[in-house]
């Protein structure tokens, strides 16, 4: 693993998000401050800067975490006494911007500048090439651009007549009042869709290809992911029990629903956090269907062999891991289901580019950017040295994601929480 020789090695950044600001803040406390941290907007915040018009961000008009903010703050700045449990995306961009501040953040940050094209010369340093026509050399390179804004369309996107969307373009339910809505996919965003549509649309389906574990916010008064927090500490069969056990006593059977039975313990996908799906189900304002066959103009033919006609279809089927500056020959991870990387943070092949926030925890991601910010600066300076097959490593640990998760590129960087945090903990 690559260290600089140079006592002040210039670095970069790529994006002010939340992992971006993490990688700044942890940095520069450590004494890396020549650096430059590269925001192609004008603000920080990334993904949670919402705007009524399609933009980089996926967040909607009524986005809420899905973490709880008792697990989802940088170690050092707790979220405010006064927000709620599940903090709007407003709330959560302000939290952003004060973290920014209360860390003088900004003066690091060049906003308006995005990185075209990122090279690696000779000598494992890095040529950024700019929006202005510009060109910096940097000795280290981190990426946290995030991996939730180039949108994973389905195969018969152009063969629907209707409107077609992603949920990434979906910014609030006023378009669809009167409309027959289809949403495909069961995850985060497609749940929310769907219940958004739901209150205006005159019928909502959603198209459940895959089982998918959806989970209330709450569970005995609390938070969930606090009550699962509180069983990190057992083995993981033993933690498998009791997570299937609470779902039990929160949901029952899927099957009630009209929703596959998932066949896998909760821990081996990401899992769908909300409190509104199931009712709206049962309530007869979204209606399950099967996995799509084949499309026709405005009709959609299911696996079961059924049919219907939409006005509107929502795919909420994901996004590529994208890094648009980096040419395809160098990385490539849009259809990945292996991502070799050690410690989910260092590149077998390119010692001196580090990726922060390229990953998908069973909770919060801030957290474990800060982590792995922190285990950067210690090996730039030179006070970490990784193993010395940490490349091997790397594949291995890729290999490892895609066994012990469900196989498929949403998966490719699933982490458990804990257990992660803990290994990036013990580099010391």
């Amino acid at each position: 693993m690559q260290q600089s020789s140079n006592p002040t090695p210039r670095i970069a950044v790529i994006g002010a998000g939340c992992s971006g600001l993490a990688a700044v803040k942890i940095l520069t406390e450590n004494g890396l401050t020549n650096l430059v941290c590269f925001e192609k907007s004008d603000r920080v915040g990334g993904n949670w800067v919402y705007t009524a018009s399609e933009s980089h961000s996926s967040v909607c008009e009524t986005t809420h975490i899905i973490s709880s903010k008792w697990l989802s703050h940088y170690s050092d700045f707790p979220m405010p006494a006064d927000y709620p449990d599940y903090p709007s995306h407003s709330q959560v961009l302000a939290y952003f911007e004060d973290y920014a501040r209360q860390f003088d953040l900004n003066r690091y940050i060049r906003f308006q500048t995005e990185v075209t094209r990122a090279e690696k010369t000779g000598n494992e340093q890095w040529q950024l090439h700019l929006g202005d026509g510009t060109t910096e050399i940097f000795d280290f390179l981190l990426v946290a651009n995030g991996h939730h804004s180039t949108p994973r369309h389905p195969a018969w996107k152009e063969q629907f007549a209707g409107r077609y969307l992603h949920s990434h373009s979906f910014k609030h339910n006023r378009d669809f009042a009167g409309k027959r809505v289809l949403v495909v996919g069961a995850g985060n965003s497609g749940c929310d869709c769907a219940v958004e549509s739901s209150r205006v649309a005159e019928r909502v389906d959603i198209s459940v290809r895959s089982p998918q574990y959806i989970i209330p916010k709450f569970f005995l008064g609390k938070a969930t992911d606090t009550f699962a927090a509180s069983m990190l500490w057992l083995p993981r069969k033993v933690q498998d029990w009791l997570h299937t056990l609470s779902i039990r006593i929160q949901v029952g059977r899927y099957r009630y629903y009209g929703l596959p039975e998932p066949d896998f313990p909760p821990t081996r996908s990401h899992p769908t956090v909300n409190s509104e799906m199931l009712e709206k189900i049962r309530h007869g304002k979204v209606h399950p269907r099967p996995g799509i066959s084949r499309v026709a103009g405005n009709t959609v033919h299911f696996n079961d062999g059924s049919a219907s006609e939409y006005d509107v279809l929502i795919a909420a089927t994901g996004y590529k891991m994208r890094f648009p500056f980096f040419d395809k020959s160098l990385i490539d991870w849009e259809d990945a289901t292996n991502v070799p990387l050690y410690l989910r943070v260092f590149h077998p092949e390119h010692p001196s580019l580090f990726f922060i926030g390229l990953i998908q925890p069973q909770g919060s991601v801030w957290p474990l950017s800060e982590a792995q910010a922190r285990a950067v600066a210690r090996v730039i300076k030179g006070q970490l040295v990784l193993p010395a097959n940490w490349p091997a490593l790397a594949h291995a640990e890729g290999d490892a994601v895609e066994r012990e998760f469900l196989k498929s590129p949403r998966h490719a960087v699933e982490v458990h929480y804990l257990p992660y945090l803990h290994k990036l903990k013990k580099l010391g």
